[in-house]
């Protein structure tokens, strides 16, 4: 990966012109890092800027030519941005569209990459403008490493992105954000802002909650020392420490803003762990096998669906769990 490369001059030459003029990115880790590598790889922008709070974040994406310049103002950076992608934890994002409203071009598309859809919604679209285009984004993407070094082209390749627009959403726009994701390598699927809530709830909020529970539940066992627990690691508590390293003030603001749907999944994974627990405590062999042969069809499921493959690294290069890329 090229890292010297400017935000403007990685940019292959065409013919026509690239689908928006500037593209800002408020915030510059895992996932704005990666649009910026796939934007520049597609050649669809012709300008890159960006936004973080920290000094050392804003340095660091310039010198990977990530961004042509990164402000520490989100006003001044979405200035003359035909597309907008709010990259930050959700918690931030009320703050964020309050401050930048009045600046936003006429006719720009603004979205965002939260793992949460119901609650942006509710905190982004009343302080959007007339004439801009608000559009909410989840791209079903990530690692657990952060941080503007962590981004990679790849990590969007095959992947789903979803998108909940608003009943009175431009189409025009909404097909244009959908062909932005596409570019950057992404199936795309439009859904309610709720819908989404759940099927995620269950597909990765609850499953996050778990292992960040599991991993403490193991670090607080007095009977199993911390060097045991990470000398035994056996695959299925390593992956839970890959998962539970992820960024926690992300995690505090999706349960905080995704709580109903949670709240739903891990009442129905109790009842089910409770099922579990009395085959196990009733030697009911019959029904251990049976959901876990079913549980087993759903793996299969996800690597014939391309989303994962038979890989016992669960396709994570030794060099991408380093550093995050390829």
């Amino acid at each position: 990966m090229a890292q010297t490369e400017t935000a403007t001059e990685s940019a292959p030459e065409s013919a026509t012109k690239p689908m928006f003029k500037r593209l800002s990115l408020i915030g510059i880790g895992l996932i704005g890092s990666s649009i910026s590598h796939a934007v520049r790889r597609a050649g669809i922008a012709g300008d890159i800027v960006g936004c973080a709070v920290a000094p050392e974040t804003r340095r660091r994406a310039e010198e990977l030519g990530l961004v042509r310049k990164a402000y520490a103002d989100p006003p001044e950076a979405v200035k003359g941005a035909d597309l907008v992608i709010l990259c930050t934890p959700v918690g931030a994002y009320k703050k964020i569209a309050e401050a930048i409203g009045p600046h936003l071009e006429q006719g720009a598309i603004v979205s965002d990459v939260g793992s949460v859809k119901a609650a942006p919604v509710q905190d982004i679209a009343p302080h959007m403008p007339e004439g801009v285009h608000f559009i909410a984004g989840h791209p079903i993407a990530g690692t657990e490493q952060s941080g503007p070094d962590a981004g990679f082209a790849e990590l969007f390749d095959g992947r789903w992105c979803i998108l909940t627009p608003g009943a009175d959403a431009d189409p025009a726009a909404v097909a244009k954000l959908e062909d932005f994701w596409r570019k950057l390598g992404s199936n795309v699927e439009i859904m309610s802002p709720e819908h989404h809530d759940m099927v995620l709830a269950i597909t990765s909020h609850v499953p996050h909650l778990i292992a960040y529970n599991i991993v403490n539940t193991a670090e607080h066992l007095e009977r199993v020392t911390d060097s045991e627990v990470i000398k035994f690691s056996a695959g299925g508590f390593r992956d839970f420490t890959r998962i539970a390293a992820s960024d926690p003030v992300m995690w505090r603001d999706v349960f905080l803003n995704n709580k109903d749907a949670v709240l739903e999944m891990l009442g129905r994974f109790s009842e089910d762990l409770i099922t579990l627990q009395r085959a196990i405590r009733f030697g009911d062999g019959a029904t251990l096998e049976r959901l876990f042969t079913e549980a087993r069809a759903i793996r299969r499921g996800i690597i014939q669906a391309g989303q994962d493959t038979a890989q016992p690294d669960f396709g994570r290069s030794p060099a991408r769990a380093k550093d995050g890329s390829k």
